[in-house]
């Protein structure tokens, strides 16, 4: 195999940021890694099956096995391998490089959208400073005085056994069918107005703002914004991060701990854990949805985060921990749904022994709106409002910190022209960002975003089939192999490989499939806004791709077939630490194969 610079196929040659720095401490990589699981877009879509989770922990491990550790290792090596972000580490196949571009937009998409999980528990964090919970029984009936049990039934007062008697007699009703609301999800429906937020997906529900989430929408990303200007290298960023997850992690316990000790029903809290066959079918679909949530918001994130490793970071080890973190932080997240969910069915247990009658309580959104009237149930509620509200905010401003630091340094490791311009771009992109937030704060962003989230998974699968592609078939198995070794000293075993090479793709058209289905349904019911933005941003992406391809095939000479390989062959493909280079060059047998004279004279020359 002949490795070539960019300059001979016509093109200039990749010259690598070498301010970009690296982590703080090795650990680092680690701890942002398992923060990617604080995603919550996709998993706020499985919260109805929560109660399955102990079926769905014996499928996701297996799907650990097969291709989620395996695809975290080659996204580890290629940006480690290379020491640059998601986009330009497609040169070790440029005629692939339209990837890169299409990942870059597909975390513009999500982050367009994802500043709704910061700003909306930063509204309930801040009514949490009231001395009395404005979703409490005894809240609710001071704030919102309309919200009568004549008008809007809510768990607050819930009627007994011998009022609805009563009620089936006078109505001559033979079935009674009784649904309640939950006071916390009132209180979100009153900041648009009073009306019930879900009957968004009508088609004729009319459009209201909330200048509230507006207010909690724009601060967030007034946080997002002075993070970046404060900590504005990648030591400094580094421990920021370090600390702040370490944070959550803990506020995250303790919030597990507390939710825990609301049940004294403990076989109830065991049932989670306990599966069944039919609980480890049922468990499926929330096994699709961890597994994309383990790859973090967007595309590319992991491969631009280890690209701050040193050289000979162990990967392989590194992959492991990063899945069973994520998949604690999965855990703990369904052990308070699952508790949530709990705490509104026993509310109703008493009504199940009486024929012809159905009660529930209507919860929505269960992690974010129903846990306010959960938590204002408890002793020093509005302590523990504050802490859990905190750690859902904190939670999503990691999660787009983190997407923002690999998309700039992605951005910056493809364009020199804008190292210089580091603050502008940094700055200007949230502010873009910011203003396409804007519309999450109707509500029909609420409930319409979702539509995103499921056309992002769709394209995370498909890169990631393409991925796999790229590196085991095109870059092929045994150079991936040699460059591994190399990097760690270790062998990738050959059956992982070819695992990857036939059994993931299986897996990965499965969740394609699945994706589309849930794609195709959320469209069907969203509004056109949210589908223009899905052109936008996911679907006219995808067109990059082959006109990258032309693009890079008019660049170079010869025949078609002459081309396709020049372009197909890595450029400018080897380690950006000098001595580790050099170490490369030597193992490769040629010691010419990137023009190392002229890559040291552009170092020299100011």
């Amino acid at each position: 195999m002949v490795y070539e610079s960019s300059y001979d196929s016509g093109g200039r040659p990749f010259k690598p940021d070498l301010t970009r720095g690296y982590w703080a401490a090795p650990s680092d990589f680690i701890y942002t890694c398992i923060s990617l699981g604080f995603r919550m877009d996709v998993v706020s879509m499985g919260w109805f099956l929560y109660q399955h989770m102990g079926g769905a922990i014996i499928p996701y491990i297996l799907c650990m096995f097969l291709f989620v550790v395996p695809i975290i290792v080659i996204q580890s090596f290629m940006g480690q391998f290379s020491s640059s972000g998601f986009i330009s580490t497609f040169r070790m196949s440029p005629i692939f490089k339209g990837l890169g571009y299409i990942s870059l937009f597909v975390n513009l998409a999500v982050l367009s959208y994802y500043s709704l999980f910061a700003a909306v528990p930063l509204l309930y964090l801040f009514h949490s400073l009231r001395p009395t919970l404005p979703w409490s029984c005894e809240g609710i009936e001071k704030w919102f005085p309309n919200s009568t049990e004549a008008e809007v039934k809510h768990s607050c007062k819930m009627l007994d056994l011998v009022e609805i008697n009563a009620s089936m007699i006078a109505n001559n009703e033979s079935n009674k069918y009784i649904g309640y609301e939950v006071p916390s999800v009132l209180f979100f429906n009153s900041i648009f107005g009073g009306d019930d937020v879900m009957e968004s997906y009508e088609y004729d529900s009319p459009f209201l703002f909330s200048w509230e989430l507006l207010v909690c929408t724009l601060l967030s990303w007034a946080i997002v914004a002075g993070v970046f200007y404060r900590f504005y290298n990648t030591e400094l960023m580094s421990k920021f991060l370090r600390y702040t997850i370490w944070t959550s992690l803990i506020l995250l316990l303790i919030c597990v701990g507390r939710f825990l000790l609301l049940s004294n029903d403990w076989s109830y809290i065991f049932s989670y854990f306990m599966a069944k066959p039919l609980d480890i079918l049922e468990g499926i679909p929330n096994t699709v949805l961890f597994i994309v949530s383990a790859f973090g918001p967007g595309w590319g994130s992991i491969i631009a985060l280890a690209s701050f490793n040193r050289f000979r970071a162990n990967i392989m080890n590194y992959s492991w921990i990063i899945c069973l973190g994520q998949m604690g932080i999965f855990m703990a997240y369904g052990i308070i749904t699952h508790i949530i969910q709990g705490y509104f069915k026993s509310l109703t247990i008493h009504y199940d022994d009486v024929d012809n009658l159905y009660v529930y309580v209507n919860h929505h959104w269960a992690l974010y709106l129903s846990s306010g009237s959960v938590m204002a149930a408890m002793s020093w509620s509005n302590l523990w409002s504050i802490i859990f509200y905190a750690m859902l905010t904190l939670t999503a401003l990691i999660t787009m910190i983190t997407c923002l630091f690999s998309i700039y340094q992605s951005i910056f490791d493809e364009f020199e022209m804008l190292r210089s311009r580091r603050t502008e771009v940094t700055l200007g992109l949230i502010g873009v960002l910011a203003f396409l937030s804007l519309y999450t704060c109707s509500n029909h962003g609420v409930v319409f975003f979702s539509a995103m989230s499921m056309d992002s998974l769709f394209t995370q699968t498909a890169l990631n089939l393409l991925l796999l592609l790229v590196v085991l078939w095109v870059y092929g198995r045994v150079r991936f192999q040699r460059d591994i070794e190399f990097m760690l000293g270790q062998r990738f075993a050959t059956w992982k490989v070819n695992m990857l090479r036939f059994v993931a793709p299986i897996c990965l058209c499965l969740l394609l499939l699945i994706a589309i289905i849930g794609s195709f349904f959320e469209h069907s019911v969203s509004s056109i806004v949210i589908l223009i933005a899905a052109v936008f941003l996911i679907v006219l992406p995808w067109l990059y791709l082959p006109g990258y391809m032309v693009y890079v095939l008019l660049q170079t000479t010869g025949s078609f077939k002459m081309r396709f390989q020049r372009c197909s062959r890595p450029m400018d493909w080897y380690p950006v630490e000098m001595e580790e280079r050099q170490r490369y060059e030597e193992a490769m047998g040629n010691m010419d194969i990137t023009h190392q004279l002229n890559q040291i004279v552009d170092e020299v020359v100011p």
